[in-house]
């Protein structure tokens, strides 16, 4: 539909250039008409449904409207374009007119309308938020000595009976709690108790229970744009201890608080939380935060990191190469990688961990290559954005958004319900079936 508006409002401001370049009498009211036309067409389309609104089309509505207000204002007083103008002048103002309307559309075409794919589960999925402060950690990305506070959003099955398995979820370096909305509402839909984090200060941005919002550390964003392991990775075991002290306090913090409120009794969400079977996950930094609380914690059942390294195993530099913890990873864990990293794991040192795991015996680690993704095509910005995903990513995908989500899904739903509730098995053999998933087994 974006592709669609583009184009009739270009080709109607070409069309009214057009016709003021060979008549020069033009007086104006064809082009007051046509923009007119164009804004009731646009606002009856929206009333109908055929547009959904959205914040995709703030900047286009609002364009069309203050154009529509102008040119009935200038056929109720019956002024008119100016004649005789320039070709010169008559091409510049068509083209102002032309980029106006393709930055207003520029939302649409970057985060086109899409639908998330509806939970299989057998149990209808609610939400629930809350905000968490931590009376024992002081805001390390702000002066003014506040407590740190972490904003988490709950996905649980709605007017259920019984206590379900607890999983947490950390997002990517500059994520959102709801990078992988779909994943959450899968699990939930089959018996989780899902919460998602917002980490301040790492998340693109934050919003509390109060309103209030927070946005990305500058000094965060620079060290994530200059870490690279290969040239200097003093520096960037020094960036990887700063990044894992907070994701997996905020992690740590969590869990706990959320099983202090089940075994207090606290009603809702916390309620719902069977507290002796515990799962993380995360994305990128965050898995990578989701694998050190693995690590850290006894109480862990399953842990899946989605293309992440273990950087809280990384405990120093030697002969300029990283130094890991030289013990065997104590719990299950599921590795899922797309093509940004499968074919790199023995070439970036920060991954050397995960190469080894590939062959490692003492460990039940299974690691899934789905290949025809990027890094971004493993969350839900495969569907919200796929232009952005191409970008960032530097390659087009060869699988649709829908179908690489739907696996990482169902693996991590069959991982998690042979891992947490001691049910069915893993992999599974539809995996087998598809050519474009490896899977090395321990």
């Amino acid at each position: 539909m974006a592709i669609v508006v583009l184009i009739v409002a270009l080709v109607i401001e070409a069309g009214c250039a057009a016709t003021r370049w060979v008549m020069p009498v033009w007086s104006g009211r064809g082009r007051s008409t046509a923009r007119i036309v164009m804004w009731g067409v646009f606002w009856l389309l929206t009333l109908t449904g055929i547009i959904s609104w959205s914040f995709r089309w703030y900047g286009l509505g609002a364009l069309l409207s203050v154009w529509a207000l102008k040119e009935a204002w200038l056929l109720v007083h019956e002024r008119e374009t100016p004649q005789g103008a320039s070709h010169s002048r008559i091409v510049l103002q068509a083209g102002a007119a032309v980029l106006l309307v393709f930055i207003a559309v520029t939302p649409v075409l970057i985060f086109p309308p899409y639908e998330l794919p509806e939970p299989t589960g057998k149990y209808p999925v609610t939400t629930a938020f809350d905000t968490f402060t931590d009376e024992d950690r002081v805001e390390a990305y702000s002066a003014n000595g506040t407590h740190r506070s972490v904003n988490v959003e709950f996905w649980y099955p709605q007017d259920a009976d019984g206590v379900f398995p607890l999983v947490v979820f950390s997002h990517g370096g500059l994520g959102i709690r709801k990078s992988n909305l779909s994943l959450y509402r899968e699990l939930a839909g089959h018996g989780y108790v899902v919460g998602s984090i917002d980490h301040p200060y790492h998340a693109f941005w934050t919003q509390d229970v109060q309103g209030q919002l927070t946005f990305v550390s500058w000094d965060y964003f620079r060290e994530l744009g200059r870490e690279d392991a290969r040239s200097d990775k003093q520096q960037s075991l020094t960036y990887y201890q700063r990044w894992m002290d907070t994701r997996m306090g905020d992690i740590d913090f969590v869990i706990n608080t959320v099983l202090a409120y089940a075994s207090a009794g606290v009603g809702g969400v916390y309620g719902l939380v069977d507290t002796d079977r515990i799962g993380v996950m995360g994305h990128s930094l965050g898995g990578s935060a989701a694998l050190g609380i693995g690590r850290q914690r006894s109480d862990i059942g399953a842990v899946i990191a989605l293309e992440a390294p273990f950087m809280h195993d990384i405990v120093g530099v030697e002969d300029d190469g990283f130094v890991f913890v030289n013990e065997d990873y104590p719990v299950p864990v599921l590795n899922v990688y797309s093509d940004s990293a499968w074919s790199h794991l023995s070439e970036w040192p920060q991954y050397a961990r995960n190469a080894a795991l590939l062959s490692d015996p003492h460990t039940i680690a299974y690691n899934v290559h789905i290949s025809g993704v990027g890094h971004l095509g493993l969350t839900d910005l495969a569907l919200s954005s796929p232009l952005v995903v191409q970008l960032l990513d530097g390659t087009r995908p060869t699988r649709q958004g829908t179908e690489s989500l739907d696996i990482i899904n169902r693996l991590s739903l069959r991982f998690l319900d042979h891992y947490l509730k001691r049910q069915g098995d893993f992999p599974g053999q539809w995996v087998a079936d598809d050519p474009g998933i490896l899977v090395t087994l321990p």
